[in-house]
């Protein structure tokens, strides 16, 4: 419910209703597919029109700061040559009865 009016998640329900209605809208792989389609789109724009395997994976490797709207707030994709792990953040979240209810601020997880 805290995120029926969150821009992200209408444009994520606008993009199944049009291409995929009737799908079931709590599995959550159909999230993760959007969010992993929206880090393949990202990475192609960088191409700048090279879409050669090297570059593609050049590209892939170096997301920097990318936001995602379907993740929560604050949370970003960033690559690097040596670190192929996107999302390295989270929040916290308590059930409240109702909802769930982000405190804190996003905490960075780091390389083992």
């Amino acid at each position: 419910p805290s995120f029926n009016e969150d821009p992200g998640m209408k444009e994520w329900r606008a993009f199944m209703a049009k291409y995929l209605p009737g799908a079931d809208l709590s599995n959550v792989t159909y999230v993760y597919g959007y969010n992993a389609s929206k880090a393949m789109e990202q990475v192609l724009k960088q191409c700048n029109g090279d879409f050669s395997r090297t570059n593609v994976l050049r590209q892939a490797e170096n997301l920097h700061d990318f936001e995602v709207h379907t993740l929560l707030p604050g949370i970003k994709l960033n690559t690097s040559p040596t670190d192929h792990r996107p999302i390295k953040g989270l929040q916290l979240q308590r059930w409240d009865g109702r909802t769930w209810v982000r405190f804190g601020e996003v905490i960075e997880g780091v390389s083992a």
